[in-house]
């Protein structure tokens, strides 16, 4: 299974930006699919995380800017951003799962073990 993000960038604050995370090696149908960041000195964080059923989750900071969305004809997911704020810059990261995980458990990067190359965004002011 391989995983290549793509789509990360510059942008000022309030601008958008759409990642996305082809996946080959599997179908993206069965997957719990999700979308991690990791700022510098901090700890990789779940950012949102969608079942093959559509159960969608976001965390805090994100909800009601982001959106997380997957193709599965072209095995691709995606993350929607917008109203894009400074605290938003992080390297960010792609992850599937095979077996979904109960509710918003699939936050927790550690019950992934397949994972993007992470792409590079900032957002300045």
């Amino acid at each position: 299974v391989q995983l290549q993000a793509s789509g990360g960038g510059l942008v000022q604050a309030g601008g958008s930006l759409r990642l996305s995370c082809a996946l080959s090696g599997s179908s993206l149908d069965y997957s719990l699919i999700a979308w991690f960041r990791q700022a510098p000195r901090k700890e990789r964080e779940g950012v949102s995380c969608s079942s093959r059923g559509g159960n969608t989750y976001y965390t805090t900071s994100v909800r009601g800017r982001f959106t997380i969305s997957r193709d599965n004809a072209k095995n691709t997911m995606y993350l929607q951003m917008n109203s894009l704020k400074l605290e938003d810059t992080a390297v960010y990261f792609c992850a599937v799962r095979a077996v979904r995980v109960p509710g918003s458990s699939c936050l927790n990067p550690t019950h992934y073990d397949h994972w993007g190359q992470g792409t590079q965004v900032t957002v300045s002011s």
